[in-house]
């Protein structure tokens, strides 16, 4: 039997990742949360790229909710290609980056620091260009991560939202709920490596993934992880998104993964997964069990809250794209063609 893989290393470190970010700054986010209720802060803008840019997109939801105003992803090409940045009037900046390395994402936070705007970074290097260029940074102590495709700095920056959530609502029993989730991850990496069967995609060239809400990040993620691993053409919309026009480009037995965790956008999870198997399509569901009607089920584990089941909910994708790549003689640990630290202009 040959050695695990790198990745599957760092898969199975995410729940000590995490324990290690809950127990050690809870303080700087509460910190870095009075920069976030500032009386002058009237939207979030954040920078981000790849797996960073896919906790984007779970902030949207969360620090939308905590805060109540409108979160918003940057556009650093106007930064950097253009030369043309909009006026950052009323907005704090937040740059996710695992390297803090990526010139775009520093550009889009020296702008605001130039314009007298608040920053603050989230990344696995505090001392990083990212965090020189901020007011505050959030380190997000997933520790080395050695294998190209993120997967423990992806969680604990899904984490680290979190983690400002509470701060920024003091909400003891949201708290109360991250700090349960280690125990959590660390059962669901235990479900996800326990499950034999692979998941079926090896035979074709496509694949979709959909999400909604708080697992839109999700479903963009495993996506992702699928692709990147393996090299297969793996795309993500959110249910709404997929219905209109993708959905056509569906074909016969096509896989179409849903990410359906329970809370509110589970039936619209499912009922869109049921209709693309109306229409031909694998159905196969990252659910709790019990779902029926479908071609396959990725199983999540239960007692997760719907706002942090993110953190469980990938691992499943994380573990089919290392298997997947793994059937597909690719090196899992090494992608071809990729890196582990992008530098976008």
């Amino acid at each position: 039997m040959s050695a695990p893989s790198v990745l599957e290393a760092e898969i199975r470190a995410q729940p000590e990742a995490l324990e290690r970010l809950l127990s050690t700054h809870l303080g700087t986010a509460r910190e870095l949360s009075a920069l976030l209720r500032a009386e002058d802060v009237r939207f979030v803008l954040i920078a981000a790229r790849g797996s960073s840019s896919n906790a984007a997109r779970y902030a949207q939801y969360v620090l939308g909710r905590a805060h109540r105003v409108p979160v918003a992803l940057a556009t650093p090409s106007l930064y950097t290609i253009y030369g043309q940045p909009p006026r950052l009037d009323g907005a704090l900046v937040v740059g996710i980056s695992q390297s803090g390395e990526s010139p775009d994402v520093v550009a889009v936070l020296a702008e605001a620091r130039r314009q007298g705007r608040p920053a603050i970074a989230l990344t696995n290097s505090p001392d990083s260009p990212l965090a020189r260029a901020a007011d505050g940074v959030l380190p997000l102590e997933a520790g080395v991560e050695q294998a190209v495709a993120a997967t423990k700095t992806y969680s604990n920056s899904i984490a680290a939202i979190a983690l400002l959530f509470c701060a920024l609502t003091d909400d003891e029993k949201a708290l109360a709920e991250l700090r349960a989730m280690p125990e959590r991850v660390a059962a669901q990496v235990e479900l996800s490596f326990g499950q034999h069967a692979p998941l079926a995609l090896t035979d074709f060239a496509t694949a979709t993934v959909i999400g909604r809400g708080v697992n839109y990040s999700t479903a963009r993620e495993v996506a992702l992880k699928i692709r990147e691993l393996s090299g297969l053409f793996v795309e993500a919309y959110s249910t709404a998104e997929l219905l209109h026009g993708p959905v056509a480009a569906l074909t016969a037995g096509s896989p179409v993964i849903g990410v359906a965790p329970p809370g509110p956008a589970y039936a619209n999870v499912v009922e869109t997964l049921l209709e693309a198997r109306r229409r031909g399509a694998m159905a196969i569901a990252i659910a709790e069990p019990g779902l029926a009607g479908l071609d396959g089920l990725l199983p999540l584990v239960d007692a997760v809250p719907e706002w942090l089941s993110p953190l469980t909910a990938v691992v499943p994708g994380q573990v089919a794209g290392m298997r997947i790549g793994a059937a597909l003689g690719r090196d899992v640990d090494r992608p071809a063609g990729l890196q582990k630290v992008t530098l976008t202009r």
